[in-house]
């Protein structure tokens, strides 16, 4: 076990087989074995009181517990007993009182409203990664696997979930106003998987092509927004059995809308929570594009974990990048295979890719592969790398090893381990066993160092023959790696040309520092382009005449969107890195007049919208926007406001985007049009249609005044639907009075706002304006305490962080940042507040090194055209 070499876990002389657990006042029972006689039983347990414990061997004598010692900052009990148990197996009895709390992990109490109005409060688990201990005692890591007997006792007014269908419902003997509902027994599975819910619940229910049931539970009302996710559930179930060829292994599956859920998503075998109910519901006349691709991808990405990941299990801690990894890679080929209408691949580049090609050039990454010790570590590593590096690479494997033979290699790891543990050496055994090709070596020098390669590449025309010249060196966020002992990686290299870009012309797998290679028969008119469909995890620096060469394929769209997208991307963050001028990019910006595609400008505009920010911390920020307008103006005119017949997911998408983007930026016809439709909206006169109303609201608040926010929060307070709620959080920040700041940061802490919904506020006045970043700041320095309180432990508290601050310019930025955490300590956030301060001092070098050549550039386009040479 891999555990070892990190982690002093539980002792191994004790295994359990099976739990039986009946959860009111708890009662558990373990048949279990002892492997070496002992007189102790460590345990792992958190925030629990044990009452009574005792040991039954097979046909002996019932044995008490004499002693309890507590191990909390190990979260760890041991057990006495005034006598060794004896080498065989037994029953474990332990009686015991838990805490239903308002922590959101482990058996919590989750507030939401009833139809009536009135709050109430239901009661479900969250045990991934280590908080199963906080519901029950319990060997809670994810190698110690056992079969599970739930009961529960609960309301009989009240739906009762668990992973299993159940099997006996009836009266609670000393209780009428209870009921004793028994599930079935479990497969073999860790103790993470394991889950209970409580509440009221409406559902809808279908069946997939291949027999298995899916419901999907929703909050009473609401059973009508169910529908979209179990579509894809159904869709989705057969595709998986297809693509493992591994049946799914019982028959059936429900997924459920939690209102507040830490997680946001999160994976129990046969139950599903999805939480943040924007996860699961959608309202067909009041949910959004972008809000039902969001649903799809979330559907996809838990059901690929019944296979990978419960199916098969990570043997620690350490592996998990490898379970979220894939689901987040395999959720894109669900989505592609459901509705291809998205273009969903093109999507992950923008959404996945790049973000972790970002964070991963900072020296205060990490490897994909962590070794986790404590297992209070492992929260750190739920991160981009662990989930958007880790699809990226295995999307890059997917393409090098070729569909056919990571299927087959799939196909053997789950059928080899199903019900078992393994490691990632595990599957690339069985991926290299079915290629032939050296995928342990290759995947290694990817998941075991951070960082990757710039690809650098020059070219020679030799008579008919192209040759190229490629080398490798580490990226770095602040340029190139300079010192000794540059890494390497084994790269997958493809090679395109304008003959036919959608083709590879030439492989190969780049093993060292640099090679030479020939391509025959090339033109000197034709073009190439390295990294055909931007999947391999690297950036690419070309020589200015191959740049040169490839500029007029963007402007004509021969390259393909990805490519178009791929190469502005690469230029843009060797700007940031000072390793070319960010002029450059703002040229290469100006050539994407033409450019059709929702993914492609959604890129764009957030490069832009990284720029926007930096700019605003000079005087020429004013500038900036009228690039925005003038680049943005032509799709926005032609798309217009309203939906045109025959129009499909993405233009929708790109509309919302296109508007709302003119909208921020001041554009006049566009704030008109925003208001105007915005007064509709409010007077009930012509409803706004989900996909406008981003755009809308954002613009109206952006140029808005007290009368406009006091609307937006009427409207929120109104609002039926968690979308909706959540829509108008996240835009409340941009409007732009320091006063109207301070209210929105005061309702951020507010009842209106769930706790999780919290952050999404702050960052939306963090993002907005340069008043609003130091605002926002403030706000949680001088709120930290509450904050913490809140989010300590899990993922939020790293989220708030990095939103708070990242916007940041000024050198003394960074070392504010680094005093108040020196002071204020947030164990789970540290990484994310070296990365912060890190990015703090490269926007600072940026803006140094650039600013006065992106002032000339912006006040020169002003007095004469684009050179069409761009």
């Amino acid at each position: 076990n891999s555990r070892a070499t990190y982690f002093s876990g539980l002792p191994a002389n004790v295994s359990v087989l099976h739990y039986g657990s009946c959860i009111k006042p708890v009662t558990l029972f373990y048949p279990k074995s002892v492997r070496q006689a002992t007189n102790q039983i460590v345990m792992n347990c958190a925030d629990i009181d044990i009452i009574t414990a005792s040991f039954s061997p097979e046909g002996g004598e019932e044995i008490s517990a004499t002693g309890f010692n507590y191990q909390n900052e190990d979260e760890k009990v041991t057990l006495s007993f005034p006598s060794a148990l004896q080498k065989g197996s037994g029953i474990l009895r332990i009686d015991y009182v838990g805490e239903l709390n308002d922590k959101m992990k482990g058996f919590y109490r989750s507030k939401y409203t009833a139809p009536s109005g009135e709050v109430r409060f239901a009661a479900v688990t969250q045990f991934e990664a280590t908080d199963a201990r906080r519901a029950f005692p319990c060997w809670d890591e994810p190698a110690i696997k056992a079969t599970f007997d739930i009961t529960l006792i609960v309301p009989k007014d009240r739906v009762a979930l668990s992973n299993m269908n159940v099997i006996d419902r009836k009266p609670y003997p000393n209780d009428e106003s209870l009921v004793e509902v028994k599930f079935a027994r479990t497969p073999v599975m860790s103790t993470y998987l394991v889950a209970f819910v409580i509440g009221e619940y409406d559902f809808v229910e279908s069946r997939s092509s291949d027999g298995i049931t899916v419901r999907v539970y929703t909050p009473v009302g609401k059973a009508e927004q169910g529908k979209f996710a179990l579509e894809v559930a159904t869709k989705t179930l057969p595709f998986y059995k297809d693509y493992f060829n591994v049946p799914y292994p019982l028959p059936k599956i429900d997924l459920i809308a939690i209102a507040d859920f830490a997680a946001g998503k999160y994976m129990n075998l046969l139950l599903i929570f999805c939480g943040l109910e924007t996860a699961l519901l959608i309202d067909p006349k009041n949910s959004c594009s972008s809000s039902r691709q969001w649903v799809a991808l979330v559907v996809g990405h838990e059901l690929a974990h019944q296979w990978f990941g419960n199916l098969v299990t990570m043997e620690w801690w350490t592996h998990l990048w490898l379970n979220e990894g894939f689901a987040s890679w395999i959720e894109y080929l669900c989505v592609d295979h459901c509705f291809p209408e998205y273009d969903i691949w093109t999507q992950f580049v923008s959404a996945d890719y790049t973000r972790a090609l970002e964070l991963d050039a900072l020296d205060n990454s990490h490897p994909i592969e962590v070794s986790v010790g404590h297992p209070s570590e492992v929260d750190e590593i739920f991160d981009a790398i662990s989930y958007s590096k880790g699809a990226s690479v295995i999307r890059m494997l997917h393409s090098y090893i070729g569909d056919e033979d990571f299927r087959k290699g799939m196909n053997s790891y789950l059928l080899k381990f199903q019900h078992k543990n393994a490691s990632t050496e595990h599957l690339w055994e069985c991926l290299e066993e079915a290629s032939g090709k050296p995928v342990g070596a290759v995947m290694s020098s990817w998941t075991t160092q951070m960082g990757f390669p710039i690809i650098v590449v020059d070219e020679e025309q030799q008579g008919e023959d192209r040759v190229l010249k490629i080398s490798q060196k580490k990226f770095c966020a602040s340029g190139l790696h300079d010192g000794e002992n540059c890494p390497t990686w084994m790269v997958p290299i493809s090679i395109c040309t304008s003959e036919d870009p959608s083709c590879t012309k030439l492989s190969l797998l780049l093993d060292s520092a640099e090679t030479t290679v020939s391509l025959s028969n090339i033109p000197t008119s034709n073009w190439l382009k390295i990294n055909p469909g931007t999947v391999g995890f690297y950036r690419v620096q070309y020589s200015s005449a191959m740049l040169e060469s490839l500029l007029p394929a963007i402007r004509d769209l021969t390259l393909l969107p990805v490519d178009r997208l791929g190469l502005q991307n690469d230029l843009f963050s060797l700007a940031r890195a000072g390793m070319i001028s960010t002029v450059e990019v703002l040229k290469l910006m100006e050539a994407f007049v033409n450019e059709p595609n929702y993914t492609v400008w959604s890129d764009l505009s957030c490069n832009l919208g990284v720029l926007s920010s930096l700019l605003s911390h000079t005087d020429f920020h004013e500038e900036i926007q009228d690039l925005i307008r003038d680049l943005f103006t032509p799709v926005g005119e032609n798309l217009g406001w309203d939906s045109k017949q025959g129009e499909g997911h993405l233009d929708a998408l790109l509309r919302g985007l296109v508007l709302g983007k003119l909208g921020k930026a001041g554009h006049k016809p566009t704030l008109e049009e925003a208001r105007r439709r915005f007064k509709d909206h409010v007077e009930g006169k012509n409803t706004l249609s989900a996909d406008l109303r981003s755009p809308v609201y954002l613009t109206v608040l952006k140029h808005g005044d007290s009368g406009t926010l006091d609307t937006m929060m009427k409207l929120h307070k109104q609002a039926d639907m968690q979308e909706e709620k959540n829509r108008i959080e996240r835009v409340l920040g941009a409007i732009s009075s320091p006063e109207l700041i301070q209210k929105v940061l005061a309702f951020a802490l507010s009842d209106e706002v769930r706790p999780q919904d919290t952050v999404s506020v702050i960052g939306g006045v963090a993002s907005s304006s340069k008043h609003g970043r130091k605002a926002a700041w403030k706000f949680v320095k001088d709120n930290w305490d509450e904050l913490h309180n809140r989010y300590q432990g899990g993922f939020l508290i790293s989220r708030l962080i990095k939103l708070s601050v990242d916007g940041f310019a000024v050198d003394k930025m960074a070392a504010d940042v680094k005093s108040f955490f020196e002071s204020h300590q947030a164990p789970a956030a540290e990484r994310t507040i070296q990365q912060c301060c890190e990015n703090i001092l490269l926007n600072a070098a940026w803006l140094k090194r650039d600013a006065d050549d992106i002032h000339e550039y912006l006040l020169k386009r002003k007095t004469q055209p684009a050179s069409p040479s761009v």
